[in-house]
């Protein structure tokens, strides 16, 4: 039903290993205010696009006065209403800007009804979780109103605080709430499957962190489909807690998993996806089309392997077809760093996509995504199909 790489196992095809992902040393294995809401009632085009029923708009946002076009949907098939447009802390928190600048982000975010925000025990050495933690300390914004989210595998360099042994699940959440300063995230991930642990050691393991007040949901990052169906039923045959989401790479360049197996889960067993990297690490912006910008993620110490791929004849490649996308750009009257994220944002079973972004400008942009969406018809997704050239193998045609 599945492809099923073996457990374990990162297939390359396009996609970043997690050695890359992290900058792991491999060698070592180890504007104005914005507003939304001038572009359709419901921020949908018709049939064409997944959860049309079910997105919902605020009239302001989080209550603070400021009117808003966000999105909202349920993360799967849980009753759990999320922002179609989350904020991600993977390279930038902690690592790239400066506490006061992710302050200034995460406000503008969530004055503009962002309500997920997204982090990981990994990013910058745990350092992330602590500028996340200390912003949401700072603002006091009601816990009821936002969404936090983390993912547990690498915690440390100890062989017990990585993996997803229960002591590593309990023990690395525990370290995750403390820099957090949180009672409880909402949502748990499995950042990767591990080979080491049996499913239903994870499953029981992440029964209890939930069943302990530790967090409300869990769910998977970067596993494959038949790892997530072993889960549920895992499950189901004990009586415990499935996953609710899978976080998952999808772009322009990327779109294998969520469009040709995750689509089944969703409808299967009410697994949605979470999508992450909507630009390609910054690719499809053309930023690095000529050369590698001072202070970009690709200059960063550890991410040699992005500056790699930009100048690669891959890369480059690419680079020619998101120029091919600009006259369609145009006709919409957006960048095409909207087009790519409303075109992620049409797809099936997607409950929320995840922005990274340096700055407020940069998020600005990202979030006029919403008003494009309602344009995203089958035909211009036809026309970016024929300029991609790299539409998957449908067993049946999905919304889009």
């Amino acid at each position: 039903m599945f492809s099923h790489p073996p457990r374990g196992s990162l297939g390359r095809a396009g996609r970043f290993s997690v050695d890359e992902l992290y900058g792991f040393n491999v060698s070592k294995k180890l504007k104005p205010r914005l507003d939304l809401k001038k572009r359709g009632e419901n921020g949908t085009a018709g049939s064409q696009l997944f959860n049309n029923s079910r997105d919902s708009q605020t009239q302001d946002s989080q209550g603070q006065g400021i009117p808003s076009g966000m999105r909202y949907r349920n993360l799967g098939k849980s009753g759990l209403r999320v922002s179609c447009l989350g904020l991600g802390t993977w390279v930038t928190f902690g690592s790239q800007i400066s506490e006061e600048v992710a302050e200034n982000i995460m406000t503008v975010a969530y004055e503009h009804g962002v309500n997920l925000f997204d982090t990981a025990e990994v990013y910058a050495a745990g350092r992330a979780e602590r500028t996340l933690g200390n912003i949401l300390k700072k603002k006091e914004w009601r816990r009821s109103s936002y969404v936090v989210t983390t993912k547990i595998y690498w915690g440390g360099q100890a062989e017990t605080e990585r993996g997803l042994s229960r002591k590593h699940i309990i023990e690395g959440l525990r370290g995750s709430l403390e820099r957090l300063q949180l009672e409880y995230v909402d949502i748990v991930f499995a950042n990767r499957m591990d080979a080491n642990s049996p499913m239903e050691e994870i499953v029981r393991a992440m029964t209890f962190v939930i069943n302990q007040g530790m967090a409300m949901y869990w769910g998977t990052s970067r596993w494959s489909a038949m790892e997530i169906m072993e889960a549920y039923s895992v499950a189901r045959q004990f009586n415990l807690i499935p996953p609710v989401c899978e976080q998952a790479e999808y772009h322009l360049f990327q779109r294998e998993k969520v469009e040709t197996q995750l689509p089944e889960l969703y409808h299967k067993i009410g697994v949605g996806s979470m999508t992450w990297s909507p630009l390609a690490c910054g690719l499809i912006t053309g930023k690095y089309a000529n050369t590698i910008p001072e202070k970009s993620r690709a200059s960063i110490k550890g991410y040699h392997w992005l500056k790699e791929k930009a100048v690669s004849d891959e890369g480059k490649k690419q680079h020619i077809k998101v120029k091919d996308l600009h006259p369609i750009a145009e006709r919409l009257h957006c960048t095409v760093t909207q087009l790519a994220i409303a075109w992620c944002l049409r797809s099936e079973g997607v409950s929320s996509v995840l922005l990274g972004v340096s700055n407020c400008d940069q998020l600005i942009e990202n979030l006029g995504s919403i008003q494009v969406l309602s344009q995203i018809t089958p035909q211009i997704i036809t026309e970016i199909d024929q300029i991609l050239g790299n539409k998957p193998n449908l067993k049946k045609d999905s919304r889009a």
